[in-house]
């Protein structure tokens, strides 16, 4: 059985990311667009398009055009916007960078994605410039200054008489966010700019903004949910948008608080710290109406919970980077507004769910892999057909690892992932990769990692580990401490006599999985 919305197709704009993003900015003027929400520093509507053809004629003068990478590894600042929208102006490609990401990471993504250049902080300077210097980054930007980087002030220090690029919304790449896969390194997921397009319309008609909201991005724009459902749709919307380079909870309140924010979209630690922590009494929130919850499962008791402290509406959605942001939501209000939901399926968006063993089509409150089909699917996985083919079957549909099931009326729950990643607060962590460097040590003979269940961050990488000798649990959790990216290290870890494997030898995941949850719940 296929699920639509109940409602109408809408008509998705044509033209490019740049040209659709930027509409509003003529006639909204001095309103602030973006705004570092520590220091009040601000790009204004009236500004942006300008800084932005600045950037693209900085970027142009050095060579580089369409379908040349730029890495944006950067904290959440409101250059951010400018550079990922300058790149798009030329036809470029914005590959985004998980801040956290180690020298081995970034290594991993330059090469892969195939950057040119790369913009950055002087703070990530020790990380990215060897990382730059092994993979042949041409040249590195910084905002403000460093030895052997350019300013970024020196690339908008032009007249911004770039040409824009003539782009192909449906075929052209606009962004090249990283996924982690279960067989280990993440994969560059190609989203053109109708894909970003699409999602963002979309989204954004389920719980409409209204003129005088202030969303505020404590969400990474690197990550689909940041790139596309903050910052593309608050400036498509009209909306001024807040952001912090790091997340400090009392910080974070006593910015919602000055700025009288209207709207957060969290994940389910940031929603249990507003539901439970004792220093939120101390901050006037009356401003949030609306709060929208993703990136992993929330709990309904936490839901409600944090909807009652702040007496405001919080809704689930659903989405992957695959789908270039989200592919379910629930809108506040409806029929369909069922606590624990992601709620129905997207307009000009179809979903099914398949048995996830015979790939038969189920019908309602029948459980299985959920699907996805619509304009905002990724065309694929960079330099990887294997994993596109798998990803993505010949008539189109998305399969998205993720167990779930409908009601009769269309709302979706997400129960379980057949994808065996584990979701780190909003991280995605492959036990493959941790399996790996696992194995690399003297004392190690056998290793599985699976996602052991934990209040505050959703799941925590729990090692399994067969030992051939002397080792210290504590002393191999910091070794691997040392060589990880931090939402990649183990922070639970059991020796273990063996690893169930099947006959063909692999690992039974799912046994240990089940053996953890009930050991946690019987200690709750």
């Amino acid at each position: 059985m296929i699920f639509r919305s109940e409602l109408p197709d809408l008509k998705i704009p044509d033209g490019n990311l740049v040209d659709v993003v930027l509409r509003h900015c003529g006639e909204l003027g001095d309103k602030p667009a973006l705004v570092d929400g520590p220091s009040g520093r601000q790009i204004s509507f009236a500004e942006l398009p300008v800084m932005v053809r600045r950037f693209a004629t900085g970027l142009a003068r050095r060579g580089f055009g369409k379908g040349d990478v730029l890495a944006i590894f950067m904290p959440n600042v409101p250059e951010y916007g400018v550079a990922f929208l300058g790149t798009a102006y030329l036809g470029g490609v914005n590959t985004t960078v998980n801040s956290l990401y180690s020298t081995d990471d970034l290594i991993h993504q330059f090469n892969d994605s195939g950057a040119r250049f790369l913009l950055t902080i002087p703070d990530f300077l020790d990380r990215a410039l060897p990382a730059a210097k092994a993979t042949g980054i041409e040249e590195i930007f910084v905002l403000g200054s460093a030895e052997n980087c350019t300013p970024y002030a020196e690339l908008l220090n032009n007249a911004g008489d770039a040409p824009q690029a003539d782009i192909d919304p449906v075929k052209d790449l606009v962004a090249m966010p990283y996924s982690s896969g279960t067989t280990g390194l993440a994969k560059g997921v190609m989203l053109s700019h109708r894909n970003l397009i699409a999602n963002f319309v979309l989204s954004g008609e389920v719980n409409p903004l209204v003129d005088d909201d202030k969303m505020f991005a404590v969400l990474p724009f690197f990550h689909i949910y940041g790139m596309v459902l903050l910052l593309c749709l608050a400036l498509y919307s009209g909306a001024t948008l807040l952001s912090s380079p790091r997340f400090e909870l009392e910080q974070f309140l006593r910015i919602v608080q000055d700025h009288r924010v209207t709207l957060l979209s969290l994940v389910p630690p940031l929603v249990l710290a507003l539901a439970k922590h004792p220093i939120v009494d101390q901050y006037d929130l009356s401003s949030v109406r609306l709060i929208t919850c993703g990136a992993a499962p929330l709990g309904l008791d936490l839901e409600e919970a944090c909807g009652k402290r702040l007496d405001c509406g919080i809704i689930q959605g659903y989405g992957l980077t695959e789908v270039a942001g989200a592919c379910h939501i629930r809108a506040l209000g409806s029929a369909l507004d069922l606590p624990g939901s992601v709620g129905p399926v997207l307009q000009n968006t179809e979903s099914k769910i398949i048995d996830v063993e015979t790939g038969a089509e189920l019908g309602p409150n029948e459980t299985g892999e959920v699907l996805i089909r619509g304009a905002h699917v990724m065309l694929g996985y960079l330099n990887n057909p294997e994993a596109t083919a798998d990803t993505i079957d010949e008539d189109g549909w998305f399969h998205s690892g993720d167990v779930g099931y409908a009601d009769e009326d269309g709302c979706f729950y997400i129960v379980d992932r057949v994808k065996e990643l584990i979701k780190y607060k909003a991280y995605q962590v492959a036990p493959a990769e941790l399996e790996a460097l696992l194995l690399t040590h003297e004392a190690v003979a056998d290793a599985a990692v699976i996602p052991s269940p934990d209040l505050e961050a959703g799941e925590v990488p729990k090692a399994f580990v067969v030992r051939k000798g002397e080792l210290d649990e504590h002393e191999l959790m910091d070794w691997v401490a040392e060589r990880v990216a931090p939402h990649k290290k183990v922070r639970r870890l059991e020796f273990a006599d063996e690893i169930p494997k099947s006959a063909s030898g692999k690992i039974l995941r799912r046994l240990l999985v089940e053996r953890e949850r009930k050991q946690v719940a019987g200690q709750a």
